[in-house]
């Protein structure tokens, strides 16, 4: 064991002090271990934070949302400032042998690796916070390509760290990866995959942050919360959260309803089955008690109307003019009301339009408010909504006092 520069100072303290070398030798490492935890705690607590605070005065909006990754990255910087001082200051400070010498400057050098690939890495997740903040961010979202950064980041270091430990160049490294390319491959098969979709995500803008899609065969139906380089996690809408493969949504197919959420409307297209025998043609004096009851003229031209008009397309063109009528319906998009095919359980009239609000709930309940309406009216044209109906119509012993009665129509073939 060789006396460092320190341990030389300090001696005349311990001359006749028994052991004086092994006292002054504790002396002096115990010097270099506190002044780095001074080092340490200065730039950590005061040296660093005190920059923040200055850069943050800044722009506090968008610098302020940055506070939880600057910070993390001045522990990692108090971090890297104490290896070096480490390093910079061994042969002086510390007096121990060759062989603890190399195995503490072998371990201080992976230690200050491993800080300057976290270091790069919280650069890394700044920049990207930073880019996450700007308008499009939402629309090329680049969080894959970050992972992909940060990835090669830790190999690089990983590498440097080896090539340290077996005291070899890390290009002797790099040449024993060809013999073991194909289980990196196997191993990262993923990783790869993830990255070259992630890639083609952000290049055609498939899909990004809110989006709302459906990807039938993993069960998913919500909201994009986290695009990764190796997976996609949506909230579904019973708060569930789906994990997919980032490479699935390339290699496969799902549904991104954004173009419904950037349109002027969302499509509501239901139908009604009709029973065929309720329809007839419309006589003079029918059309007079559809008048009284509800104002044709107001949904309807009747010059227009064909002679004679069944009840059907009266109906069909009064829900054609109360959709057009209707304050929460986008009348530029497609309007219409249509027979579809006949089949046995009746005659579909589908009604196709767009609702102004696409929120969920909001559309659900347009949807329900114009059902019932059409509903409602139907018996004003003697049109009858066709339903099987099986079972028992009423309970037995059923007093009906105050209650209203209403009469179930069923099919019949005479």
């Amino acid at each position: 064991m060789t006396n460092t520069h320190l341990q030389e100072l300090i001696a005349p303290w311990f001359e006749k002090v028994p052991d004086a070398d092994f006292l002054s030798a504790i002396t002096a490492a115990s010097i270099g271990v506190l002044s780095l935890l001074v080092v340490y705690l200065f730039t950590r607590r005061l040296m660093l934070p005190g920059i923040q605070k200055v850069v943050t005065k800044l722009s506090p909006e968008r610098i302020g949302l940055l506070s939880p990754l600057l910070t993390k990255l001045n522990k990692r910087i108090a971090g890297m400032l104490c290896s070096v001082l480490f390093l910079a200051t061994f042969d002086s400070v510390y007096p121990v042998n060759e062989l603890s010498a190399e195995i503490l400057k072998t371990i201080g050098q992976g230690i200050l690796i491993i800080y300057v690939g976290f270091i790069f890495s919280s650069i890394v997740s700044i920049a990207g916070a930073i880019y996450n903040q700007l308008d499009f961010a939402r629309e090329v979202p680049i969080q894959g390509l970050l992972q992909v950064v940060k990835l090669i980041t830790f190999i690089v270091c990983a590498i440097l760290i080896v090539s340290i430990v077996l005291e070899k160049s890390p290009t002797y490294i790099l040449s024993g990866f060809g013999a073991i390319a194909a289980v990196t491959l196997l191993v990262f098969k993923d990783t790869i995959l993830g990255f070259v979709a992630s890639i083609q995500i952000a290049a055609n803008r498939l899909v990004t942050y809110g989006d709302w899609i459906q990807v039938e065969n993993y069960g998913a139906d919500g909201e994009v919360i986290d695009l990764g380089l190796n997976t996609v996690k949506v909230r579904n809408w019973d708060n569930t959260i789906t994990t997919i493969p980032t490479y699935m949504l390339v290699a496969g197919s799902f549904k991104n309803w954004r173009g419904m959420q950037e349109s002027g409307g969302r499509r509501i297209k239901r139908s009604l089955n009709i029973d065929m025998h309720s329809i007839c043609l419309v006589s003079d004096e029918f059309r007079k008690q559809i008048d009284a009851a509800i104002p044709l003229h107001e949904y309807i031209r009747v010059a227009s109307l064909p002679d004679p008009v069944s009840n059907l397309g009266l109906f069909r063109r009064y829900a054609e003019g109360y959709l057009k009528q209707h304050n929460k319906i986008n009348t530029s998009l497609t309007l219409m009301v249509r027979e579809l095919q006949p089949m046995n359980h009746g005659l579909p009239i589908e009604f196709y339009c767009f609702s102004e609000d696409k929120r969920w709930i909001s559309y659900e309940h347009l949807q329900a408010e114009i059902m019932d309406h059409l509903l409602a009216v139907l018996p004003v044209f003697g049109l009858r909504a066709y339903q099987s109906v099986s079972g028992q119509l009423s309970p037995p012993n059923a007093q009906q006092t105050d209650k209203p009665t209403f009469k179930v129509m069923a099919n019949s073939t005479e």
